[in-house]
This record gives C-alpha cells, sequence and structure tokens, in this order.
C-alpha cells in the first residue's frame, strides 16, 4: 500500500498523472498534471534564456552510426531501444543531435559560446523491477543542454550555470543542496591526459563557483566528469537532479571543429547541463516534498470561483475569464454541492485560492478570496492585481 504522501498516491488524490500496464514506465499526464509539467518548462526556459541559451529539436530515432560515434552503443546497449531492422534506436540523451548541429553550422570563434537547450523526450530500457512511478521511467524528458566552447571559455561557462543554480532550486523550495564532483569511472572513453585535463578544470570551476562540493572516485559520466546537484527534501532524503558534465571525448568522437581567430581548425570543449536532469522525476520530488501542496506559483489550479448558488453562475464564470486573461490558472466549481463541500475539495485538491461569489460579490464587482492564512473582500481589480503577485513565478 502506498503512503499518503507518495508521490504515485498524490498524482492519483489530485488527478495529475496515472500509469498502466500497456505503457510500462511511462505516465499518462491529465490536464492537471500537464498544467504542472508546463509550469516546470516555463521555468526552465525563462532560465535558459536569460543564460543564452537557443531551444532547439532533434529526431528520436537514429541510425547506429550515430551512436557508435557517441559510445552509447557500446557503453550503453542494454539501456537502449533498439530496432535491429533499421540498426537505430531510440535517444537515451540529446548530445549526440546537438553534436550534429554543432557541425552543420561551421562555426566560427565568433559563434562561441554556441548554447543550445532542447526539451529532449528520451527513452531508456530500464529493468521492469526498476521502474518506480515519476522517479525510475522508460520515457521522460530530460531539460538537456550543450554548450560548445572554446577551451580558455569553458571555465567561465561552468561558474556562469551553477551562479544562479541554488536560487533556482530555492524557488522550489529547496533551500540545501548538495554537490558532488563525479570523477573518473573504470569503463571510460579518453586518454588519462584528457581525463587529468578534464578533472582539474572541472575542479578548479568548482571551486570559482565558491561551491562545497564532495569528491565521488568513479562516479563520472563515460566520456567525462560532472558535477551533481542533489537537493534534500523535507524528510531529509537526497535527490540527484542537476548536472554540469565537461567532455573532451564527444567532440573528437564526432570531427566537431570551430575556425579560429587565425584560420586554424580546433576542437570545441563540450559541456552537458540540464537543472532538472528529468521533467517528470523532479515532478515527482516536489509532490513529495510539499506533500502535494504546492506553492501557488506552481499549483496546477491557482483560484477555483465557486459561485453560492446557481443565480451568481454567470458572474463566476465571468470572474474566471478575467483571472484567465490576466495569466492565472482558473476554473469555476458550480457544482451542486454545498459551499462548504466545494471548499473542501478545493483544499483537497491542492488548489491555494477559493475565490467566493455571492450576491453582494456580484452587486459590488468583488471577489472573496479564502485562503489558509484567512479570507479577505477586495474589489476584482485588488484582487486580481493581489492573486497575480501571490502566484507570479519567483523564477
Amino acid at each position: 500500500m502506498l503512503d499518503e504522501h507518495d508521490h504515485r498516491n498524490l498524482g492519483k488524490r489530485l488527478d495529475l498523472f496515472h500509469f498502466q500496464d500497456e505503457a510500462p514506465g511511462m505516465a499518462f499526464w491529465h490536464p492537471r498534471g500537464f498544467a504542472l509539467y508546463r509550469v516546470l518548462e516555463e521555468a526552465a526556459r525563462r532560465q535558459i534564456a536569460a543564460q543564452g541559451y537557443r531551444e532547439v529539436r532533434t529526431p528520436q530515432l537514429l541510425r547506429r552510426a550515430i551512436w557508435e560515434q557517441s559510445g552509447h552503443w557500446q557503453s550503453f546497449p542494454e539501456g537502449m531501444f533498439v530496432f535491429p531492422a533499421e540498426e537505430a534506436a531510440l535517444k537515451p540523451v540529446s548530445c549526440p543531435g546537438h553534436a550534429q548541429i554543432f557541425r552543420d553550422a561551421q562555426p566560427s570563434f565568433r559563434d562561441l559560446p554556441l548554447r543550445l537547450a532542447e526539451f529532449g523526450r528520451v527513452h531508456r530500457d530500464e529493468p521492469s523491477g526498476t521502474l518506480h512511478g515519476l522517479f525510475r521511467m522508460r520515457e521522460f524528458t530530460q531539460d538537456d543542454g550543450h554548450v560548445f566552447s572554446a577551451s580558455p571559455d569553458a571555465e567561465g561557462e561552468i561558474i556562469g550555470f551553477c551562479a544562479g543554480l541554488l536560487d533556482f532550486y530555492r524557488a522550489f523550495g529547496f533551500e540545501q543542496v548538495e554537490v558532488g564532483l563525479s570523477l573518473r569511472p573504470a569503463a571510460r572513453a579518453g586518454s588519462d591526459a584528457i581525463w587529468d585535463q578534464a578533472e582539474a578544470l572541472l575542479r578548479r570551476a568548482a571551486v570559482g563557483a565558491g561551491l562545497d562540493f564532495r569528491e565521488q572516485p568513479g562516479a563520472g559520466a563515460f566520456y567525462g566528469p560532472k558535477l551533481e546537484f542533489s537537493l534534500r527534501d523535507r524528510l531529509g532524503r537526497s535527490w540527484q537532479c542537476g548536472t554540469i558534465q565537461l567532455d573532451f571525448v564527444l567532440p573528437e568522437r564526432f570531427d566537431l571543429e570551430y575556425v579560429e581567430r587565425g584560420g586554424a581548425r580546433v576542437r570545441p570543449v563540450l559541456l552537458h547541463r540540464a537543472l532538472y536532469g528529468s521533467l517528470e522525476r523532479f515532478a515527482g520530488v516536489l509532490l513529495e516534498h510539499h506533500a502535494g501542496l504546492l506553492p501557488a506559483w506552481l499549483a496546477p489550479e491557482q483560484v477555483v470561483v465557486a459561485p453560492v448558488a446557481a443565480e451568481h453562475a454567470g458572474y463566476a464564470r465571468r470572474v474566471a475569464v478575467e483571472l484567465a486573461a490576466h495569466g492565472l490558472r482558473a476554473r469555476v466549481d458550480q457544482r451542486d454541492d454545498s459551499l462548504s463541500r466545494r471548499v473542501a475539495l478545493a483544499h483537497e485538491a491542492g488548489v491555494p485560492v477559493l475565490a467566493v461569489v455571492g450576491a453582494r460579490e456580484e452587486r459590488d464587482a468583488a471577489l472573496s478570496l479564502r485562503k489558509k492564512s484567512g479570507s479577505v473582500v477586495l474589489p476584482l481589480a485588488s484582487a486580481i492585481e493581489s492573486l497575480r503577485e501571490e502566484c507570479r513565478p519567483p523564477v
């Protein structure tokens, strides 16, 4: 039996998503759940736009030659969904696709750093016994990003990524962030000299970013070391989410070059980075961290408008339209249930604000706002401004 604060139970109770046997390791997102999913996308989009990334989209299915070049065919064969007849595989990561965009662009030093981002739908053939709700899936979305940088600029790019990350997580309610520096694994690509250079650069950048980190021998990716950011939730559990990885290997494997100022062709440094790691997993962590009562800016429905009686339903609908026009996620609850029952249902659904409208509110063009902190009656314009401020995204 699931704990009441397990995200799978919360997903069902809050009508966010469900799973079924016909799609193992994959979620069916309901309208309320997809609203939360979109809020997470939008928060990440604001962050990457502020950091100079441009969003792209790459194919889901790539032929074997690409995965052999990247090393995934050799290093990750059991984790990929392979189509033998096509000699192709669904992508488990987006970096090979971004490498193709870089190569096709034929950039010069003036185009660097080239920062690409993608909400990449990826597939991994996880064993059925390891699947666990939104935490371990076969289909999920990575907020994948890659920076193609000149070598002297790589350290600054890493510091810049780390600079805003702690504030980003704090906006979601995570005050404690632990950082691990994951070093070379036993099975890896590239020479020891390349790994020495990569690890030293990443360590300098972590110090330059002011991070308090622990070293994790053997935990790096097969192509390079990485910084991993783990969030401590309200129950004291640690969840690895964001990452930035330093890679000298894939630019060599894909023969990536840019033209430097003097005309020579030079290999870029490749940085792999993510804020969430997986949108689905981050959503699950959020739900459990907040026990389903998400902050107003994250709530799938921010305002439920409840008419006191049927004759006030028209005003309630007009209010909901006005709220939506000002960017608020609102709906009308005009069921036959008593007002107290509708208040209870809104609370159970994790809705932070109930706007009650009756004869007085309609006459005065006002709203009666009911929140956990108390109740207040405001003119409609003032109520909208108050709600917009309360629901304003902090990132």
